[in-house]
């Protein structure tokens, strides 16, 4: 393409964008169901906006998300495991190169954070990290539901919902409460409890960093004058960032602990033998150097 087809095209797209922008502005939004303020209460609360699923009212908009995106996944797994895997080779391909870097970036995790025991903890951080980032980046596609009461809502992320939130909160918590007592059995158990603040932490971070992004998400699509080309940035910074944020905070605060509580406490009763082993020698050079100057003096 010549420099002046590119000039007239770029002109071209520039003025489109433009007109698009002023009918944004000018012909102003459609009616609105409900106020900028019930809009963020129910991005918060999600008790305006429910959905009936196979017959079930009353449900929760950010289940059905769940639920969509946790069939996105396996449906995804299945066809790697099914059509990809089998067709590795020694020399990777692009595909295959990035299954291997994201699989060994979490495997590494686990392996750096817990010197044991780390084989279901990266299969855990692994499956999490997927599940966080997918489900954080699934309110950019605006999958569209109808309510019971007839209108059209985007479907929120999972964690937007506190209740999803708290669900990985407390279910990282019980997988660090397992390495604690594989590792060291009931002193395990101890150990974890010690930390009864850290599933609440984990909820209420997640739910927090993702809820401001929705929320700020949401005011921006609710003004037309706004509505166009800003979501896109709003879009990177708030939902892209925080998807992969979020993954990484979780996965590497669930390794930690899972190390912490699952390490072997016969480590210190080592240390205690060897300080004993210690003291022992300095003894006995004692006594022998004592035995020597009483043979010198004899």
């Amino acid at each position: 393409m010549s420099k002046e087809k590119k000039r007239k095209a770029i002109i071209f797209f520039a003025a489109l964008a433009l007109v698009f922008m002023a009918g944004a502005v000018l012909t102003g939004s459609s009616e609105k169901h409900e106020t900028v303020q019930e809009m963020m209460r129910d991005s918060v609360l999600h008790d305006l906006n429910k959905i009936s699923l196979l017959g079930i009212k009353d449900v929760n908009p950010g289940l059905i998300a769940g639920f969509i995106v946790s069939g996105i996944l396996i449906l995804f797994a299945l066809f790697c495991r099914i059509f990809v895997i089998p067709k590795f080779k020694l020399v990777p391909g692009k595909f295959q190169s990035v299954l291997e870097t994201v699989v060994g970036l979490f495997d590494g995790m686990a392996k750096t954070n817990s010197h044991h025991l780390n084989g279901f903890l990266g299969a855990y951080i692994f499956a999490a990290g997927a599940f966080i980032f997918t489900g954080t980046l699934f309110e950019l596609f605006g999958v569209q539901a109808v309510t019971t009461s007839g209108h059209s809502v985007s479907l929120p992320a999972p964690f937007s919902d506190i209740n999803g939130a708290i669900m990985m909160g407390c279910l990282s918590y019980l997988v660090i409460l397992s390495g604690g007592i594989i590792g060291n059995g009931v002193k395990g158990i101890g150990k974890t409890l010690k930390e009864f603040s850290l599933p609440i932490s984990l909820s209420f971070r997640l739910f927090g960093a993702l809820l401001s992004g929705a929320l700020v998400t949401e005011l921006v699509y609710y003004y037309s004058s706004l509505s166009y080309g800003l979501p896109v940035l709003v879009g990177v910074l708030f939902t892209l960032l925080h998807a992969l944020i979020q993954a990484y905070v979780l996965t590497m605060l669930t390794s930690l602990f899972y190390g912490e509580v699952s390490e072997k406490t016969e480590k210190k009763k080592k240390a205690k033998d060897k300080a004993g082993e210690k003291a022992d020698a300095e003894e006995s050079n004692q006594e022998s150097v004592d035995n020597n100057e009483q043979e010198a003096a004899a």
